[in-house]
């Protein structure tokens, strides 16, 4: 099968999202700039750079996340670890923008250490960050927005052996549809010398 996206897919779902998979979870978190604490998860979430480190996600629409993120320049990315997918999953509902994710996800908000922005209480790992740039894409109010991490939490059974391990949590990855997984194995692979 070939097909040129402007002309349509004429599958009964668009198989996008499925082919660019698994995607990691930015669970993002904001403060607006009357102090209303949101959280939303993006799938088109990944980090971009390591020195310094950053991270970028992508929003299509002006959503609570976007506009707190201009009011602020601030946002926290918290990772999701398999044990949070309903809490992730319940902060997704579109609710108005004086509700508040974090009840209706039953999470506790706990406070940053280096930027105004809430953060999960409990998620494997938060990177604080301050807002680089905001890009508008091509389409309907499609948005790319970078941002520094300032801070970074990381859960200590999430430690070992003086790395970050991913199965300690197994994180949570979108796939395509109504489709999501979770790592659970892990294997290395050195890189070929010249």
């Amino acid at each position: 099968m070939f097909y040129e996206p402007k002309d349509g897919h004429g599958l009964p779902h668009n198989p996008f999202n499925a082919i660019v998979s698994p995607r990691p979870i930015g669970w993002i978190s904001t403060r607006g700039a009357d102090g209303g604490r949101n959280l939303a998860p993006y799938s088109f979430f990944n980090a971009v750079a390591y020195a310094p480190p950053q991270v970028m996600f992508a929003s299509t629409g002006a959503k609570d996340t976007l506009r707190n993120i201009r009011d602020t320049g601030v946002f926290c990315t918290n990772v999701v670890g398999h044990e949070m997918l309903h809490p992730m999953n319940a902060s997704s509902a579109p609710l108005s923008r004086d509700a508040d994710e974090f009840d209706r996800a039953g999470l506790t908000a706990i406070a940053c250490a280096t930027i105004d922005c809430p953060r999960v209480e409990g998620a494997p790992a938060a990177l604080e960050c301050r807002m680089t740039r905001i890009l508008e894409l091509e389409g309907d109010a499609n948005y790319a927005i970078f941002g520094e991490v300032t801070g970074v939490h990381i859960r200590d059974d999430c430690l070992r052996d003086g790395r970050f391990d991913v199965t300690a949590f197994r994180p949570l990855a979108r796939l395509g549809y109504k489709d999501y997984t979770t790592v659970r194995e892990v294997f290395a692979l050195d890189r070929p010398e010249d």
